[in-house]
């Protein structure tokens, strides 16, 4: 059995289609360089040392244990009505000065930082992808599950690594044994390898953990976003660390999903390394993001 997950209708489809961009013809600059260390001295994604492993493995064990197959369903089709709130793009980026990440072990700074600093990294290399530098700065903003607004969820049900439910979990998660007090762990129409999917069957078929990474997608998608269907990959799976980063999973992976990982491999290179302690000036920036926003989305969106 596949999982039927929403597609885009053929009228955006049609549009995402026409606006692709080539990974393959891609320019950098290059001017980026990846740090040795994190924000804290240590090396990045180390989840045994630093100061805030016994926090970053505490969530990781709350996720792990809760993530079930139903837990998933039920709670997208609650986010799918897109009734807490009525807001623009950049009110939304100005929500995460109130929140702070507690399963990153490579940076405890306001959400709104790490936003700009992808961003305006991608934006010196690839001063071209302006649909890359957009994508760029709205990635984690689905990081809003947390406020009492929008839900107040657990960080558990909201940040960190993704990974399928309905199918055997992949020793490359990070801390793979919690997933043994999982309720799916021992169930065995979840736990073999391919669960209730099929291999090709392509990762928008997928039913995965729920976090800021699906809810952002859909908010995107649902809102008319004309950014390019790369954007949206990127968006909707860029904590899908066992497979973008060890390759766990990719036997559920289709054509259209090979291509898309081009453009997430690229991204994830200032995802995860532009990390700093060092700010971005916010209102100096401003107005190159509102006229990007004003171009791949509408004023308002529901949220």
């Amino acid at each position: 059995m596949i999982v039927s997950v929403e597609k885009p209708n053929a009228t955006q489809a049609k549009s995402a289609e026409q606006a692709q961009p080539d990974a393959n013809k891609l320019v950098s600059n290059d001017q980026f360089t990846v740090p040795q260390n994190n924000a804290f001295g240590n090396t990045f994604r180390d989840y045994e040392v630093g100061a805030r492993t016994d926090k970053v493995e505490q969530h990781y064990k709350a996720s792990h244990i809760n993530q079930t197959y139903d837990f998933v369903k039920k709670i997208r089709e609650e986010y799918k009505k897109l009734s807490k709130a009525e807001m623009g793009i950049w009110e939304c980026c100005e929500l995460l000065n109130e929140v702070v990440d507690d399963s990153d072990p490579d940076l405890d700074e306001p959400q709104i930082q790490h936003l700009l600093q992808s961003a305006e990294a991608i934006r010196k290399d690839y001063p071209n992808e302006d649909w890359l530098h957009l994508t760029a700065l709205i990635h984690d903003l689905g990081k809003i599950l947390v406020l009492p607004k929008f839900g107040e969820l657990p960080q558990w049900a909201v940040v960190g690594d993704t990974f399928p439910v309905g199918c055997a979990f992949d020793e490359f998660n990070v801390h793979y044994k919690y997933f043994r007090e999982n309720p799916d762990f021992k169930n065995p129409k979840y736990n073999t390898n391919n669960g209730v999917y099929s291999e090709g069957c392509g990762l928008d078929n997928l039913l995965m953990s729920w976090g800021h990474d699906d809810y952002m997608y859909m908010v995107a998608k649902e809102n008319g976003t004309t950014l390019p269907q790369a954007g949206l990959f990127i968006i909707r799976y860029h904590s899908f660390y066992p497979l973008h980063k060890h390759g766990a999973y990719a036997q559920f992976m289709n054509e259209e999903d090979k291509k898309n990982m081009k453009w997430l491999h690229v991204f994830n290179k200032y995802d995860l390394y532009s990390k700093s302690k060092a700010h971005v000036a916010v209102e100096k920036v401003k107005p190159y993001y509102e006229s990007l926003i004003a171009k791949y989305f509408p004023a308002k969106l529901k949220w």
